[in-house]
């Protein structure tokens, strides 16, 4: 009697999830930390490299594959400014982007607000026009052929000093139509937010949204200085905010967004165990927190693969699903008319 009561549970755990996975895949989503060259699948880094003659350690995707067993930030980004090495030309960032956005459809992402990197490519002698137009194509492309909204976050590397960043926002002013806003990524550790505050300053009187990395790898200060400091519209991760009590609770009355990637976290090693995964605590804590992939082609999912993976391992319910895609699009730089359109969408779905 008891085994045929385990197996009838069991029977009827395995359905709710499924139940749980098939609902993340109707829903509308929005992904709000997304960095572009971070969605370089294996094939199209092996392909660009032989349309653009660029030699790589990696012989075949089995190698390429190997090399993704990394622990910590610092080596997943050694590997990921390798990896960028064949974005060269017009194409290859209008493919590159195509490719993400494809996989938005097949996912039900219907907005999305990508990061990219302008000092990883003119660094390497890759001239601004070449990536803005490469990407600029594949966005306007796919709101008409896909339905896919999008907008552009043009992130500086903070292991690179300010001035330039500074350079590089005068390099986009060209380009302001296209970019919503600016944000700060690449190594945390020891490149706390208040070295950009200039920069940032800057990008606000140019009237452009700003966003920044913190409290990942960096402790709860840097979560501090990028709202006193670079006065930001969301946090990008925000994990270690949990550390302070005081900052959670700021973070909750002032609805601020923090944008979670927890395929990301468990790589990196900022949790040790998808269960451990403190979205759930998020929401209790009355946190503004939403679900993304960060660099999807590294951390082994896109948006919809993190969602399932916190249903199989941290048991988020239906409940919270739909509050982490309510968050996305709440917490987005889409219109009020717009985000309402696609709330009532997702009202009607409960």
């Amino acid at each position: 009697m008891a085994v045929g009561i385990i197996r009838v549970l069991i029977s009827l755990y395995h359905r709710e999830m499924q139940n749980l996975k098939q609902l993340v895949a109707r829903l509308p989503k929005a992904e709000l930390h997304i960095h572009i060259e971070g969605s370089l699948e294996p094939a199209m880094l092996l392909e660009l490299a032989g349309r653009n003659g660029v030699k790589l350690p990696y012989p075949d995707i089995d190698s390429i594959n190997d090399a993704y067993n990394f622990n910590c930030l610092q080596d997943f980004l050694d590997l990921y400014y390798q990896g960028m090495s064949v974005l060269q030309t017009e194409q290859d960032f209008h493919d590159l982007a195509w490719a993400y956005l494809q996989r938005c459809k097949q996912q039900n992402v219907v907005h999305c607000e990508i990061f990219f990197d302008p000092q990883g490519h003119t660094e390497r002698g890759v001239d601004f026009a070449t990536f803005m137009q490469g990407l600029g194509s594949a966005l306007d492309r796919a709101e008409s052929e896909l339905g896919i909204s999008s907008k552009l976050i043009m992130c500086f590397l903070r292991h690179l000093d300010e001035q330039s960043a500074l350079t590089t926002l005068d390099s986009a002013l060209p380009y302001l139509e296209r970019i919503a806003a600016v944000g700060l990524d690449s190594s945390e550790l020891g490149h706390p937010p208040h070295l950009f505050s200039n920069v940032f300053k800057r990008a606000a009187e140019l009237g452009l949204k700003r966003v920044a990395h913190a409290g990942e790898e960096g402790p709860p200060e840097y979560v501090y200085e990028a709202l006193d400091v670079l006065l930001v519209d969301r946090i990008d991760h925000g994990n270690r905010a949990l550390e302070d009590s005081a900052l959670v609770q700021r973070l909750a009355d002032e609805n601020m967004p923090l944008t979670v990637c927890p395929q990301s976290n468990l790589r990196l090693g900022v949790v040790s165990d998808m269960a451990d995964h403190p979205i759930r605590k998020m929401l209790a804590l009355g946190l503004n927190a939403c679900i993304n992939s960060d660099d999807p082609a590294y951390f082994g999912g896109y948006v919809n693969e993190n969602f399932c993976a916190l249903i199989a391992a941290a048991g988020v319910t239906k409940d919270e699903i739909f509050q982490l895609v309510i968050n996305g699009f709440k917490s987005s730089f889409l219109t009020q008319a717009e985000i309402q359109s696609h709330l009532e969408r997702i009202e009607s779905m409960r």
